[in-house]
Formats: C-alpha cells, sequence, structure tokens
C-alpha cells in the first residue's frame, strides 16, 4: 500500500515508484493536463486522497496518443486506471467560441508541444483499455461529468450518446468525486468486479436493463435527429436532468443509448461534510509544477491559484450558461476557519510567497453555506432560483462569517494583504442589510480592480440567462463608487459581458451598445456565448427553446450575426467600424450612423445600404434564417 510521502509529487515514472519500493500500484490517473501538484487540480486532489486512504497512485499526464507507451511506462495497474480530460473540457480548452484552434494551453507547459487532444476523455479512456484491457477504466473530472447523458456537442454539430458509450469506460464519476472514488477503490480492493459495482451515488454506469423506480428520459435516438419534435424531447431530457441533481430530492435517471444499452444515473452524492473538505485540503501537496516543465516555462495556470485559498464548493446562483449546477450542485460546502489558517501557514513558508493571497473564495465568494435551512432538509427547489428573479425570502444572506476569515487572514503575521478575485454576487451582496461586508472589501481585500459579471444590460436577455435584472448592478456600481470616495480611493469596476447569449437580439446588443457610450466603458475582452456541454444556456442554443419553461427562444446563430453583437461591444474599434454599420442597418437604427452626439459611429470610411427597406428583412439578422433552414427535415444530427 502507498505511504503519504510529504514534499514530494506521486510517482510519473518507474524510477519515482522504485525511490518508493512500489513494484506495482493500485490506481494511475491519466489527465490531459500537466502534472501539478496543487488541490485547484482534480487529479491531484483524488490523488492525495487516494493516497491518503493507504492505496499507492500514480499519474500519466497529457500521454502522447500515437501510441500506447505512455499508458504502459508505469505497468499494469492493480485496481483500475482513473481518466480525466483535465480541470476544463478538452474542447473548451482546444478552441475558442469562433471554433479556432488556442495557440498555448494554459493547463500544459507554457513552452511545450500542444499534446491535448480533442475529447480527451474519450480517447485517454480508449488508450487504457487497448493497453490493458482487463483492468477497470473509471470516468471522472469535468468533461466526464458533464458529457454523461446525449449531449449537444457544438464543435461536431452533433448530439453525441453518453460519453461512457463513446469511451468504453466501465464507470463514470460526476460531480465532485472524493465520496464516490472512496466506495469504489473499496469495493475494487475487495474484489467486486466492476460491472457490478451499480449502487455508487454520484456515478453512472451503461445496462441493459432499467432499475425499477427510475425516471426515464428521452433516449439518444429520440433527441439526436434534426427536427423540432426531437429538440422538444432533447429539452425535456435535459429539464429533467437539471430537476435531478439535489442530493435530497434526485431520482435514479435512465436514458437509453445505443446498441440496447442505457445510461444509468445514481442520485447524486451528498456535499463532503466540513471534517472531510478540511481533510482533503491539509494533505501533502507540493503547490508546485512538476519539476519536469522547469525548462518550460512552467504552467501557466498554476500562476492564477499558487497563492489562492478554495473555501467552498458548490453554487445556488444556478446561472443558465453555468455548469456549476449540474457538476457541483447547489449545495454550498464550506471550509472551516482552522484549515484555511494551516494552509495560510503553509503558504507563508513557501520560498516563492510575497505576502499576497490573491484570492480566498469559491464558485461564488461571497457564499459562505448553504442557502436555507429549508434546502439542507428538503432539498433545493426545483422550479424556483434562490436569488433571482429576486432573493427568495428563506435564503440565508449573511456575510459575517467570510468578513472573520478575510479579517483572521489579514491579520495573520507574514501576510500583507488577502484580495478576493473570485466571483462576487452582486445581487446577493446587495441583499444584506449590514454594510460591514461591502465596506470590508472595498478599503482592504480589492487589488486595484473588482471584476464582477452582469452579463447584459436588457432585463429580457438577463431573464434567459437567470440573471438579476439590471438596476441590481446599476445600484452596487453606484454603492462601489461612493464606498470608494469614502475610503479615498479609485478603483475600478470591470464588468464581464456576454454577446450573443441566446435570447438577445440585435436589439439587444445595440442597447448594450449605448450603454457602454453613457458610461464611457467600453470593454477591453468581450466573450461571445461558448455552448458547452451541461448548461441550459446550451440547450436553447441548440434547441431554440427554454427547457425549464418550454417558451421559444431566440437564438443568434449565424457568423455574421454574432459578429456583428460582438463588435457592437466594442463599437468604437477602426476594425468594427463596418460590422457595427451592418448591425444598426439591419436593426433600422441608422439613426445612429452620423456626427451627433448621440451616434454610435460615423458614416465615414463604412458601406451603407441604398435604402432602409432592403436591409429591413435583415430584422433580427440572418439568424431567424438559420434557425428555419432545416424545419422538418429528417437529416440525423
Amino acid at each position: 500500500m502507498g505511504v503519504s510521502m510529504k514534499n514530494s509529487f506521486l510517482p510519473t515514472s518507474r524510477q519515482d515508484m522504485d525511490e518508493r519500493s512500489l513494484f506495482e500500484l493500485d490506481f494511475i490517473l491519466i489527465t490531459g493536463d500537466a502534472t501539478v501538484d496543487h488541490p485547484s487540480f482534480g487529479v491531484a486532489l483524488i490523488g492525495r486522497w487516494l493516497e491518503h486512504l493507504a492505496y499507492s497512485v500514480g499519474v500519466i499526464a497529457q500521454p502522447c496518443v500515437d501510441t500506447l507507451e505512455d499508458m504502459k511506462r508505469l505497468g499494469r495497474p492493480r485496481l483500475g486506471f482513473l481518466v480525466s480530460g483535465g480541470n476544463i473540457d478538452s474542447m473548451v480548452s482546444n478552441y475558442s467560441s469562433a471554433k479556432k484552434r488556442r495557440s498555448r494551453d494554459v493547463y500544459g507547459a507554457q513552452n511545450g508541444t500542444y499534446m491535448r487532444p480533442d475529447y480527451a476523455a474519450t480517447v485517454y479512456s480508449q488508450m487504457a483499455k487497448k493497453a490493458w484491457a482487463d483492468i477497470p477504466v473509471i470516468l471522472g473530472g469535468l468533461e466526464a461529468s458533464l458529457r454523461r447523458f446525449s449531449h449537444y456537442d457544438y464543435w461536431s454539430e452533433t448530439v453525441k450518446p453518453s460519453i461512457l458509450h463513446d469511451s468504453g469506460a466501465d464507470l463514470l464519476v460526476y460531480g465532485m468525486g472524493e465520496y464516490a472514488i472512496r466506495e469504489i477503490a473499496e469495493k475494487l480492493r475487495d474484489g467486486m468486479p466492476v460491472d457490478r459495482i451499480t449502487d455508487v451515488r454520484g456515478t453512472c454506469y451503461l445496462s441493459e436493463t432499467i432499475p425499477e423506480n427510475a425516471v426515464q428520459c428521452p433516449s439518444h435516438e429520440d433527441v439526436s435527429w434534426d427536427t423540432d419534435e426531437s429538440k422538444k424531447k432533447y429539452a425535456k431530457a435535459v429539464k429533467l436532468q437539471a430537476e435531478n441533481q439535489d442530493h435530497i430530492t434526485g431520482e435514479a435517471l435512465v436514458q437509453a443509448q445505443l446498441n440496447g444499452q442505457y445510461l444509468i444515473q445514481n442520485p447524486p452524492m451528498p456535499p463532503i461534510s466540513q471534517a472531510d473538505f478540511d481533510l482533503v485540503y491539509s494533505l501533502p501537496y507540493v503547490r508546485a509544477a512538476h519539476p519536469m516543465y522547469d525548462a518550460l516555462g512552467g504552467v501557466p495556470a498554476l500562476e492564477e491559484v499558487q497563492f489562492s485559498i478554495i473555501r467552498t464548493r458548490g453554487c445556488f446562483g444556478a446561472c443558465n450558461f453555468c455548469s456549476l449546477a449540474f457538476h457541483q450542485g447547489r449545495t454550498v460546502s464550506v471550509r472551516g476557519d482552522e484549515s484555511i489558517l494551516s494552509e495560510v501557514d503553509k503558504l507563508i513558508s513557501h520560498p516563492a510567497f510575497k505576502g499576497y493571497i490573491h484570492d480566498v473564495g469559491g464558485p461564488t465568494a461571497n457564499f459562505s453555506g448553504p442557502a436555507g435551512e429549508r434546502s439542507l432538509t428538503r432539498g433545493h427547489c426545483i422550479n424556483r432560483r434562490c436569488l433571482t428573479p429576486e432573493p427568495c425570502s428563506n435564503l440565508n444572506i449573511d456575510h459575517t462569517s467570510y468578513l472573520e476569515l478575510l479579517c483572521k487572514l489579514k491579520n495573520r503575521p507574514g501576510v500583507k494583504k488577502v484580495f478576493v478575485r473570485s466571483g462576487i454576487r452582486y445581487d446577493y451582496l446587495m441583499a444584506d442589510p449590514n454594510p460591514a461586508f461591502f465596506e470590508a472589501l472595498v478599503e482592504h481585500h480589492i487589488s486595484g480592480q473588482l471584476k464582477v459579471a452582469p452579463e447584459h444590460c436588457s432585463d429580457a436577455v438577463l431573464d434567459v440567462m437567470g440573471k438579476p435584472h439590471f438596476e441590481v448592478y446599476e445600484r452596487f456600481a453606484k454603492d462601489y463608487r461612493h464606498l470608494n470616495r469614502t475610503v479615498g480611493k479609485d478603483q475600478h469596476l470591470v464588468p464581464y459581458f456576454i454577446s450573443s447569449h441566446p435570447g438577445c437580439t440585435l436589439e439587444d446588443a445595440i442597447d448594450l451598445a449605448l450603454y457602454f457610450k453613457r458610461i464611457r466603458h467600453i470593454p477591453q475582452q468581450v466573450q461571445d456565448f461558448y455552448p458547452t456541454p451541461g448548461t441550459i444556456s446550451t440547450c436553447m442554443y441548440y434547441t431554440g427553446m427554454d427547457p425549464l419553461t418550454g417558451e421559444a427562444v431566440y437564438v443568434p446563430k449565424s457568423a455574421k450575426e454574432k459578429a456583428m453583437q460582438r463588435a457592437l461591444m466594442q463599437y468604437n474599434y477602426p476594425k468594427n467600424k463596418q460590422l457595427v454599420a451592418d448591425a444598426l442597418c439591419a436593426a433600422g437604427r441608422r439613426d445612429l450612423i452620423g456626427y451627433s452626439a448621440s451616434a454610435l459611429i460615423s458614416p465615414d470610411g463604412v458601406r451603407l445600404p441604398q435604402s432602409k427597406s432592403s436591409s429591413s428583412k435583415h430584422r433580427h439578422s440572418a439568424g431567424v434564417k438559420l434557425n428555419m433552414k432545416n424545419k422538418g427535415k429528417k437529416k440525423r444530427k
């Protein structure tokens, strides 16, 4: 059995195994990320957790896909392969929202060859099966979790079956996996065949039979055709999946796949306890990238998190474009203060630490526990959100414990500053009648600028997103400026906005441009909506309907309209001028082309249609035509 080796990495080579007198390993972790022993990297966290449970563990990072040599270099694992595509979906890692290949992989070596394959979790699972056919392969991590059901794949523009079907893996762990992998490891250690491990919460498996009392989703066959009826069934499936992700109320789900197999999702695993949460983060992480990357400039993704503290998991905000509710769940788990203070002491002793804690938070930094007592006993509401359209009367709104922790950290010897950089949910902050946290945040915990995400200024678009109405952000921005003046600081507020989200018309995009003009702000970075697996918004993008309500949703899909919406967010960039002019003409807003103070652009240097009527038929843009183009066709996606 493995023994925890303080201040050393998990084995990545036979030499490492020899130094630990390990003839074989119990588990081999395969990941699309570089080897980074830091708790922000899922493979490091699971590896250290298994090591703590007395299993020997090795890591194969970004294996070469041209041969099976890397898959065999640590030998045959005794109990199983644990496969992850990495910290983010490999397709998101590899491609921009415009489907252009990214120039580098921030989770790989800075100066290394781009090594993560497309659909990495599937590729690695298939390779592991080829290398050692008799060894269980267990999928986990974000890519597997969000692709566990039949899902729309933006890059191939098809509905793919469950990743379990494509990958050939034996079992899939969804969500945060400590408890599930502990139970699976115990069963494998005790000699149970992997095909009999069918009762672990937080897992999915394939079966030729359906368990009793399981909720049936529309089948892969039903949801994978490019017809209106098939898309309605796809939306129904997504709705059922969203409604059964609570560990208290969630039921087992079934979805027929291919070849007579059924995907079975067991109910979610309960959230990690505070004691185990503390334990997981107390394990002997080196908190660094493996030395093999030193000559390649290190691993860029580590820089953002190396001196940050993870305090929470889960998010009851449940925005439609975010996959957190589907992966981590809506229940917020929180570490104890002593655990965090102990971790900070380790940071202080790190030779590269300069006294600055870059972040203390999680998916949403200022959520300090479960949404309320009701959610702990009865689960989260299926048909309501905690914060939108208004904060629920049962919501526990209290920043006291978070503020107390920040004060403790700020006063710790060796700490100069403690910053909050992960997402602040400003509507939750504004709902707190006690201003103490807001005041302390502005005075002590902002590093020059605060990033928040209003996402849009149109309330209609925000409703589709599941975000609060814009007046909440405007009140927050006003109070933020006032507090900065009060403490004599000039700390910028940097808002993030999304272009081309489902529900956003050209008129909405123009309203956003006019808002930027009014506040004299042009965002330096613009994010197009990215239809990633596992989100409600991706379902809207594919089906043209809100799966939770069944209502039709306008979807900007054409490359031209998405380019116009993006250009409007940076309307004063010379390179965007023609696209902005095209957008204004298409929307019937020629009044915004001119020399007056209210105009967005001048007519100089742009081509304009000869008449208003010639462009009015373009209203709402070519996206509408694209949505209608394949209506009724029996073409298989």
